[in-house]
């Protein structure tokens, strides 16, 4: 009997895997970092094998530590970094280059062209995007454009494109000859490529873009009952399974958080910060510096679409003041060095370490500290760094209440950062509503879970899955409103002094 359904979250800086029940609770899981590689300013990459590697490892150490058999596991689902992009050769399953990451701003230049004729909105109407470097078509340019042989065997076939999601499918299905190659289409709406009401890839901006159609995998369902093949006996699941579900993470945290009702929204904390609100089956376009979006489908069933505010650097801010400053030995220890003060000093950082992202998309941007005196010290730094994360998502809450006319009267919230409690009172303090975090807080791989057991009727429909959640935290605001007018002032005005750093 088929028991559990597998999750493969491929993230930024790390590779998991878990195992939920029927109940949507986690019944093992595992985890590895992979190195970050950063070769010039402004530029990030990680190695491609390695991420294979990390993953075959997970998810065996996943399976022992269940103590289970393979059999036991109904399909697989995978969530990953959305925008990350890699080229490599389909008959050998070598990268032509490393994977480029979302963070990555390398094609600025290549965005600043393409932007002379129509400006940054150019392909909005059809995308639902700007033109930014943080989507994957500039990116697959860039490589076709400098990286020896990449464009001659992209035409002969050769060479093929995918983001995270695809290179994972394609080495699950059999990879070199044989893999699937294929993209859902929740990360195909990150590509700057596909068209939101098609669902299929737009040709204009291919040719636009000089990137030849064959190269790209086929866009599926989120969630499909054809699969799109079975892992090998030899490969780290050790049986046929069937892999049936895909989704971007954060919009597999949608799902995870069962936003299936038009106007529900979630915010994801991880090294970015992700807020999407579920528009239901209207494509909502944005006045206010947001992205458009598919949120997920499910088989034939209509596709959902959501407005998203992305947000570069949150927990990536506190992994700075530990690796590059030093001043905390652990993640975690952030919080204690902040709760050291009353408040933040008069200093904010604004971490525009990768320009802005929403809702202004300024790649000319970058971090600055701000009101620095002499009474500062490192926990003011610690706080600031905290707050930093609370005000960004502030600024996307208010642009999508302007797109959507929407009000939120309470935020869902996952990942990484909603176990800091002194954030996430900030962060209620600071929106003036309640946050919720659910019991289950891996929402990302639960999203693809969904996903996956949709698939093969491991779950019948949403309801099974709505009376899955369940509420562990929830703080309320208790800040003074003139004090939290004042605060998001002068953060407003820190944000401003980040502009044109960059010609």
């Amino acid at each position: 009997m088929n028991k559990y359904i597998a999750a493969i979250d491929q993230g930024t800086t790390s590779t998991r895997c878990i195992l939920f029940d029927h109940r949507g609770e986690i019944i093992s899981a595992a985890q590895k970092e992979h190195e970050q590689i950063y070769p010039k300013p402004g530029w990030v990459e990680h190695q491609p094998l390695e991420i294979i590697e990390r993953m075959n490892s997970v998810v065996q150490d996943t399976i022992r530590f269940a103590g289970i058999a393979p059999q036991e596991i109904a399909s697989i689902g995978i969530t990953n970094q959305r925008e990350t992009a890699l080229v490599w050769d389909r008959k050998t399953g070598q990268p032509y280059y490393n994977a480029i990451v979302w963070q990555d701003t390398r094609t600025k230049g290549i965005c600043d062209e393409l932007a002379e004729n129509g400006g940054l909105d150019r392909f909005r109407a059809a995308t639902g995007l700007p033109l930014s470097t943080y989507f994957s078509g500039p990116k697959i340019k860039w490589i076709l454009e400098n990286v020896d042989g990449v464009r001659s065997a992209a035409n002969d076939g050769t060479a093929i494109f995918g983001t995270i999601d695809s290179w994972i499918i394609w080495w699950l299905t059999g990879g070199p000859e044989v893999g699937s190659h294929v993209i859902d289409v929740t990360n195909a709406s990150r590509t700057l490529l596909m068209d939101l009401e098609t669902l299929d890839w737009n040709d204009e901006i291919l040719e636009e873009m000089g990137i030849p159609r064959s190269m790209l995998p086929s866009i599926v369902s989120s969630s499909d009952s054809n699969t799109w093949g079975v892992t090998n006996r030899n490969g780290p699941f050790g049986a046929k399974i069937p892999v049936c579900g895909d989704l971007g993470d954060q919009q597999a945290a949608l799902v995870g958080q069962t936003c299936f009702e038009t106007g529900e929204a979630k915010n994801t904390y991880g090294t970015g910060c992700f807020m999407l609100l579920n528009t239901g089956i209207e494509i909502v376009p944005s006045n206010s510096g947001l992205l458009t979006t598919v949120g997920y489908k499910f088989g034939d069933l209509p596709t959902i679409y959501a407005l998203e505010g992305s947000i570069a650097i949150t927990g990536a801010l506190v992994q700075w003041l530990r690796d590059n400053l030093g001043i905390i030995d652990s993640a975690p220890d952030v919080e204690k060095l902040a709760l050291s003060v009353d408040d933040n000093g008069g200093i904010y950082f604004v971490p525009a370490f990768s320009g802005l992202f929403a809702p202004y998309w300024r790649s000319d941007a970058r971090g600055v500290i701000v009101g620095m005196t002499r009474y500062v010290n490192k926990a003011h730094i610690a706080r600031a760094v905290l707050e930093a994360t609370a005000y960004q998502t502030r600024e996307v809450l208010e642009a999508m209440q302007k797109d959507s006319g929407v009000n939120l009267t309470t935020l869902k919230v996952d990942g990484g950062m909603v176990f800091n409690n002194l954030l996430m009172q900030f962060q209620s303090d600071i929106l003036d509503v309640p946050v919720i975090r659910p019991k289950v807080t891996e929402t990302t791989a639960l999203g693809a879970a969904y996903a996956a057991g949709l698939a093969v009727g491991f779950w019948n429909n949403l309801d099974e899955l709505q009376k899955n959640w369940q509420v562990d935290k929830m703080w309320r605001p208790k800040m003074d409103e003139e004090y939290r007018s004042q605060l998001y002032s002068d953060w407003l005005k820190a944000v401003e002094r980040t502009f044109d750093w960059v010609a």
